[in-house]
């Protein structure tokens, strides 16, 4: 059996810009993975079947097309042949939560199959097919430190991040990505300014902390006014010792950095015993190889 981690994807920030003639948005994120993720199993088989475990199943059982699936079928296609394999989708993380299940899901079972089925897909093929499964697909992929951009297509590895100890934490509450962008309201004089590149690890939590002070999550104050409850999440998080405490992608999950994996510990514990239905994971920045991990 072959089994491939499918990691949090963590936007450690997220500028966006106007609407493009596409339809999407124009996006700037540093994005970043976790120690936490989903898991997914491979066996040969003569059929494609997807089954479906864990804490966060039931948010599943009824998608008979999900991304897991749909990237089985496109890279089926793209091999050629009736290729097939019995899948099992550990769902660890929330469902429709802002860290990118879905997709980091999408990019494992690519990983995974590509092994399995012994195929051989260019990069730019890759990149091609897992941008057509979402736009966060092609920076699961690798799931490593990433600047991204455009709206998904342009990727950057950035090298390894300090791995901060961080509390993951989602109130169980549903936003739709569709009304967060409605309610950003962006216009064409909203463009995006440059970024400059994240520090590397060797500057450690403090040069991490300066650097993000500079950005921010342009959809978390939408996010907060849909979900009153990332609101009060984010200001949890502060109160339990989170150095920087912020929304992941358009919501619903926040993430804090904490300056020790005990303090992270610490918040976990008092966040789950005041807040029983809230989802709390304490992890940290993952390092760039948790891709291959298996």
């Amino acid at each position: 059996m072959l089994r491939v981690s499918a990691p949090a994807k963590i936007n450690l920030f997220l500028h966006v810009g106007p609407r493009r003639p596409d339809g999407y948005h124009a996006l700037e994120s540093l994005v970043c993975f976790s120690d936490a993720g989903d898991v997914l199993a491979f066996e040969q088989a003569d059929v494609l079947t997807l089954s479906v475990e864990g804490p966060f199943a039931q948010g599943l059982e009824t998608e008979a097309n999900n991304l897991v699936l749909r990237a089985a079928r496109a890279l089926r296609e793209r091999a050629g042949g009736t290729r097939g394999a019995a899948i099992t989708l550990t769902k660890n993380l929330p469902v429709a939560s802002g860290i990118g299940g879905g997709s980091a899901d999408a990019a494992a079972a690519l990983r995974g199959l590509i092994k399995l089925w012994d195929v051989n897909v260019g990069g730019v093929a890759l990149q091609e097919l897992a941008l057509s499964l979402g736009s966060d697909v092609p920076v699961c992929l690798k799931s490593a430190p990433a600047m991204m951009a455009g709206r998904g297509e342009r990727v950057a590895p950035v090298g390894e991040l300090p791995r901060a100890a961080m509390l993951l934490v989602n109130p169980g509450v549903a936003v739709s990505t569709a009304e967060v962008f409605r309610r950003l309201g962006r216009t064409a004089e909203d463009v995006l300014a440059p970024v400059p590149p994240p520090p590397s690890a060797a500057h450690g939590l403090p040069g991490l902390l300066r650097y993000l002070a500079q950005t921010r999550n342009d959809m978390e104050a939408s996010a907060c006014a849909i979900a009153p409850a990332i609101g009060e999440v984010l200001d949890a998080l502060r109160q339990n010792g989170a150095v920087l405490a912020r929304m992941c992608g358009s919501g619903a999950t926040c993430y804090g950095l904490y300056a020790s994996e005990a303090m992270a510990a610490k918040a976990a514990q008092a966040l789950s015993a005041a807040h029983p239905v809230w989802w709390v994971k304490a992890t940290r920045i993952a390092t760039p190889d948790i891709a291959t991990r298996q």
